[in-house]
């Protein structure tokens, strides 16, 4: 496979070499030949439209990075998001800026190995054990806690304090920011175990002022809009050009990643 930009031919050793840095753990090797192709049509299609406009282009690949720079700021125009885009955005999405729900929890953790189901099955009894006895004694919990948790919190009579999403683990976490107050009438099941929860109280996040946010959505938006920009100049580059052996049409998700 080789690529002729405007009679300038990329090579399929080239294409080669370069898939090494598009390569992704996991993924089918073809994508990144995709890729690595997509992405030196574009750096040729740059490098020649630079030496059109008289820029000192290097003869060294590896030296071409300051002349792209260059060669963007000076023929793309990349439209500032000012305050009116940034609040108007803000208020079509919400959802975005608030601050996270907590849940104030304690727990008893009994252990139980993923691939040990006699293990998980002992873990799920012992726990439902435990929810039946504090359901008539809730005063014991912490004790044990201390007995029975494998959990460093055990220590704390199983207190973690708030919790909110992306601090533990997910199945955890989706159930207690669920759960009503109190205690829950099941056990957890996470990868570690089974978990006898406590919901001490529910925090509800808040919505973020406008203008704590403002400066993190231009960041966004500026980025969007300078992606676009030069996904579109590259278009435009390339619809000019004579491309043969690629068909950027069919590869605008790859244009300028």
């Amino acid at each position: 496979m080789s690529i002729h930009v405007n009679g300038i031919e990329i090579s399929s050793r080239a294409i080669n070499i370069e898939s090494a840095y598009h390569q992704e753990s996991g993924a089918d090797p073809r994508y990144a030949q995709r890729r690595a192709a997509v992405a030196l049509t574009v750096r040729e299609l740059l490098k020649q439209r630079a030496e059109q406009l008289r820029m000192e282009v290097p003869d060294e690949d590896d030296a071409l990075d300051p002349v792209i720079d260059e060669l963007i700021a000076e023929e793309v125009h990349i439209p500032e998001a000012d305050t009116e885009t940034c609040r108007r955005w803000y208020e079509q999405n919400p959802s975005r800026f608030r601050s996270p729900d907590l849940a104030e929890v304690r727990h008893i953790l009994i252990a139980g190995h993923p691939e040990d189901l006699k293990e998980r099955e002992q873990a799920r009894t012992t726990a439902e054990q435990l929810i039946e006895e504090l359901q008539h004694n809730p005063g014991v919990f912490a004790e044990r806690a201390k007995q029975y948790s494998r959990c460093p919190s055990a220590e704390q009579g199983g207190w973690l304090g708030q919790v909110s999403n992306g601090e533990t683990v997910p199945e955890f976490e989706d159930a207690v920011l669920r759960l009503p107050v109190g205690l829950a009438e099941q056990p957890i099941k996470t990868r570690y175990g089974f978990h006898v929860v406590d919901v001490l109280q529910h925090v509800s996040g808040e919505q973020l002022p406008f203008e704590a946010v403002e400066a993190r959505i231009k960041e966004y938006l500026e980025v969007v809009s300078r992606q676009r920009a030069i996904s579109q100049y590259i278009k435009l580059l390339a619809g000019e050009a004579e491309i043969r052996g690629i068909d950027l049409d069919q590869a605008e998700s790859l244009l300028i990643q």
